[in-house]
């Protein structure tokens, strides 16, 4: 399973950029090296990463990195110490190359490692029963009997990927993987063939961003919870620890903030280059522990279920970003009970820098089922949260309760409409109801960042409804033509208002259909 070129990550072009306008054209590569993306990172305007979730993984590798090359791991004074380094303007090279050439660690970022390759487990090559295909591993091919989603490819001819490739998709299973069958693994008398989902499986992430890189990951940063006591010295990255963990326990694994971004994973992988060690031929992949390591993070938008669970904002790619802005400024947005990322908190003191946000993962099913990338980012807007101006924030979170009400309105008249129409169930989706929400949702969008942009916060809910409105004639004009489709159109046209008002119990109806909303 050796390879005659370890790949190191360090100095290996993995990394795709861009650059800032100021470096010279002569000194931009493609792609850079991990030691050279630290080195460099303030004249790196931005990762340039083609795939969403695996940007996501990276990030928090990049943040655990950031924390030890500038000891922000071991600050008495986290926030004073971070506007120090902010106020250099880069990185340390003394320091990135001290944390890179330290002991054992100058060997740990290669990717073909005969003994410790960067996250993986070698001990699979004797674990388990069989590889999983290099199918497998590259989660935009169809593997087994699924239809393709990117591309075609097939078990029987599997096309090897470079290195560089291969890596971003370690990282996505790392953090995305599925949850349910997979490679056989035995370990000490235990053989198990299922795993459960990783930490990010359906969630979409939030992330800071500065003018650069340098920025981006200081900002990135979230600060240690202070009512919990760390020991840097044990709070250990995978490629810091001396010996690999135990698959049948996860104590000692997740020690801290930095193992809790590196570490968390429920799958284990190994890949297998070719005799070349320029591609990657095959790969293993099965569980990584027994038990479930629990789902912590602090880019995620944690929410609270009628049953009072908590879980992640899902990842919907019908869903933009701007319907989420409230939930990153606020730590009580109006209309929802949700609980903000805990890094918005102190990204937000870096605010001064016109820090923007990101938004990444995969629109996805627990298991198997991956329908499509998710990534979008906003403009500078972290200005504008709590901390910094409380009331626009409490605007914004109006505004955007606005637009949403606006579109639950749209979404129940459609389908009111349509099933007086047709006779179908209210309940299942309809022709009207998805071309309303694609009609809508684009409009409300534009009129949303108008109304921030301009300031006008005013009249946002009679806007809406007029946008409303237009869609819901467009959508049903086809009906009007008939007298049931011109009944069925009229009679749920309330809906847009709110319906008609309950009436309580025992009291006379007046026969008016009265609206709950307010009228601006």
């Amino acid at each position: 399973m050796s390879s005659p070129d370890p790949y190191d990550l360090l100095v290996q072009p993995v990394f795709p950029v861009r650059w800032a306008d100021h470096v010279p054209e002569d000194a931009r590569p493609d792609a850079v090296g991990l030691r050279e993306l630290f080195a460099r990172a303030h004249d790196i305007s931005a990762l340039a990463i083609p795939l969403p979730p695996a940007l996501s993984a990276l990030y928090r590798v990049l943040y655990a990195l950031t924390a030890r090359i500038t000891r922000l791991d071991r600050s008495d004074d986290w926030h004073e110490d971070r506007y120090a380094i902010l106020d250099t303007g880069r990185f340390s090279p003394q320091d990135v190359s001290s944390y890179f050439d330290s002991g054992s660690r100058a060997g740990r970022f290669r990717l073909f490692d005969p003994d410790r390759p960067f996250l993986q487990d070698p001990r699979l090559a004797t674990e388990c029963d069989k590889s999983a295909g290099v199918n497998k591993l590259v989660t935009t091919r169809p593997s087994g009997s699924n239809h393709s989603w990117f591309q075609h490819a097939a078990d029987a001819r599997p096309a090897p990927v470079e290195p560089a490739e291969a890596f971003l998709h370690l990282l996505v299973w790392r953090y995305y993987g599925p949850s349910g069958r997979c490679s056989s693994r035995s370990v000490r008398g235990v053989k198990e063939a299922n795993s459960t989902a990783g930490p990010l499986r359906t969630a979409l992430s939030y992330h800071p961003l500065g003018e650069n890189l340098f920025e981006t990951l200081l900002a990135g940063l979230a600060e240690p919870d202070p009512s919990r006591i760390y020991d840097p010295d044990t709070d250990l990255c995978p490629w810091e620890r001396d010996e690999l963990p135990d698959p049948l326990s996860v104590k000692g694994v997740v020690t801290g903030p930095l193992s809790s971004l590196t570490a968390r994973t429920q799958h284990a992988v190994f890949l297998v280059p070719d005799d070349t060690g320029t591609m990657v031929r095959d790969a293993y992949i099965t569980w990584a522990f027994r038990e479930r390591i629990p789902r912590e993070d602090d880019y995620l938008i944690w929410q609270v279920s009628q049953a009072g669970n908590a879980y992640a904002r899902y990842a919907d790619s019908q869903r933009a970003l701007w319907r989420d802005l409230d939930a990153l400024l606020l730590d009580d947005p109006p209309g929802q009970e949700s609980t903000r990322p805990p890094v918005f908190r102190t990204a937000v003191e870096l605010s001064e820098k016109p820090l923007r946000v990101q938004a990444l993962g995969i629109h996805q099913e627990g298991q198997a089922k991956d329908t499509q990338l998710v990534s979008s980012s906003t403009p500078p807007v972290l200005h504008l949260a709590q901390e910094r101006d409380p009331e626009r924030a409490r605007l914004i979170g109006l505004l955007r309760l606005s637009g949403e009400i606006a579109g639950g309105r749209l979404a129940r008249a459609t389908k009111q409409a349509w099933a007086s129409f047709s006779n179908a169930r209210r309940s299942e989706d309809c022709a009207w109801s998805a071309e309303a929400a694609a009609r809508y949702w684009p409009a409300a969008e534009v009129e949303f960042w108008r109304r921030l942009e301009d300031r006008r916060f005013d009249g946002a809910a009679r806007a809406f409804r007029t946008l409303a409105e237009h869609v819901y004639d467009q959508v049903t004009d086809t009906a009007a033509g008939s007298m049931r489709g011109a009944r069925a159109r009229e009679n749920a046209r309330i809906e847009l208002y709110g319906g008609r008002r309950k009436t309580p119990a025992g009291a006379k109806s007046t026969g008016r259909n009265n609206s709950t909303e307010t009228e601006e």
